[in-house]
């Protein structure tokens, strides 16, 4: 389905399920079906939305830069609730959906009953030099997605080795990728990748998350293992995985134990809830 945001933007959305709400953000150049291989087990005791965020996928592309920043994709995740009736919802995002839902939860506590921050980090990623990024962002603007890509290949961002097992055993998820990558705008990848650089560190202010939440990463991850770590340790009760043989995708990378970890989450939250 199609639902509209206040500023008019269209974001493509999928909702299967019933019980509690389930929101899953995908991240920097994903798409929504990011989590399509967990998305059927997870309908079994909730309502699952997933929608491709503004720039990405089937959703609408601005033109201009200032549709394009992640208090703008807060708002979008709280505009899609909206749009569905959800009030509280259970919110797991992932990389920069992760930065996304860390600005949801900030901003509206009240209506996140637990959160899942996936491969993820409170502030600038450690690893990502500015210097490089504004090159990036500039040669995309420039010279366009073709030019760019295959610097970003010889780079190997984020790249990890279970990433090049999935993809080799999985030769669908290439093809994936390259479709999540024709279809997002440059616009919004230049835009979003100067604010992830640049954006402030809120790790302080996750001290005053209230809500259960799981802090879940790959251990090949290594640009966010030890941010991811310093998350847990600052949200109150806070529970940290490291998952085995994976990368910055573990949903991907090694789907049982991730899923055995998010699901562990949510049921004990649930139990919780109805105590």
């Amino acid at each position: 389905m199609r639902v509209t945001m206040d500023d008019g933007v269209a974001l493509e959305v999928t909702d299967t399920g019933s019980g509690p709400a389930l929101l899953l953000v995908h991240g920097f150049g994903g798409a929504k079906e990011d989590f399509a291989d967990h998305v059927g087990a997870l309908t079994k005791r909730h309502r699952v939305v997933t929608f491709d965020h503004r720039g990405h996928g089937e959703s609408d592309d601005p033109p201009d830069t200032a549709a394009y920043s992640l208090d703008r994709m807060a708002d979008d995740v709280l505009g899609v609730a909206d749009a569905l009736g959800i009030d509280g919802f259970r919110l797991l995002g992932h990389s920069m959906g992760g930065m996304v839902a860390r600005r949801v939860v900030l901003a509206a506590p009240e209506r996140i009953d637990a959160l899942v921050l996936m491969d993820t980090s409170p502030g600038p990623i450690p690893t990502l030099d500015p210097e490089l990024a504004e090159l990036a962002a500039a040669i995309m603007l420039d010279e366009g997605k073709g030019v760019l890509k295959p610097m970003l290949d010889e780079a190997g961002t984020l790249e990890s080795p279970a990433h090049v097992r999935v993809l080799a055993e999985r030769p669908e998820l290439v093809e994936y990728e390259a479709r999540n990558w024709q279809a997002l705008s440059g616009v919004m990848w230049a835009t979003m990748l100067r604010e992830i650089v640049h954006q402030p560190d809120q790790l302080a202010l996750l001290a005053a998350v209230r809500c259960p939440t799981l802090v879940i990463v790959g251990e090949q991850d290594t640009a966010f293992v030890s941010v991811s770590r310093d998350m847990a340790a600052t949200i109150p009760g806070a529970e940290l995985v490291v998952v085995r043989d994976a990368g910055h995708s573990p949903q991907l990378e090694n789907s049982a134990e991730w899923f055995e970890a998010v699901d562990g989450f949510l049921l004990a939250v649930e139990r919780a809830t109805a105590a």
